[in-house]
């Protein structure tokens, strides 16, 4: 269940319309799609591209988006360690990070200038956009199920600009993030 919980106030908000509201009012772009797709654990980046064509492309049509690529993290991926390290690290993009959750969750934080540290608990069905700039980091967990689709305004594909305050490790991680 998709959950928002702001650190301060220890607030969790699971009402769809307050979440988007909080983001939204944050520069944060969220929508929850369906997702009737049936696909297989072997299902390739481009049977889900193909299978979420009829959302995907109208959205990137509307926003200017240039391309799209699957991210399908799961227990039996190489080097997950080194790949979860660096999603973890406190960090920005050049372009908006803009997720579509196909199946599994994560856990996006958030570090805004103007708001407390909060965290999205982002599932399946889940449309996410954080603008360009926007300090963050996200956990897969430690048994990763992640299966999202990235829309890009460039070609280059994800771009990390690490901000180095070590301010993720004074946060839990999915595993223990308890709502």
């Amino acid at each position: 269940m998709t959950q928002l919980f702001k650190t301060q106030t220890q607030e969790t908000l699971t009402e769809p319309a307050a979440i988007k509201a909080f983001l939204n009012r944050n520069g944060i772009i969220f929508e929850q799609w369906e997702t009737p797709a049936q696909l297989t654990p072997t299902a390739s980046p481009e049977e889900i591209l193909a299978a979420y064509s009829d959302r995907v492309n109208p959205y990137m049509a509307a926003h200017g988006y240039q391309t799209a690529d699957v991210v399908n993290i799961h227990p039996g991926i190489d080097n997950y360690p080194a790949i979860r390290a660096k999603f973890l690290a406190e960090h920005t993009h050049p372009e908006d990070e803009v997720r579509f959750f196909v199946e599994g969750e994560g856990l996006f934080w958030f570090n805004l200038d103007h708001e407390p540290v909060f965290n999205l608990r982002c599932c399946a069905g889940d449309l996410i956009s954080v603008p360009q700039g926007t300090k963050h980091w996200f956990d897969a967990g430690e048994i990763p199920n992640v299966k999202a689709i990235r829309i890009f305004s460039t070609t280059e594909g994800w771009t990390p600009l690490y901000t180095g305050s070590g301010i993720n490790e004074q946060y839990a991680n999915l595993a223990t993030v308890h709502h």
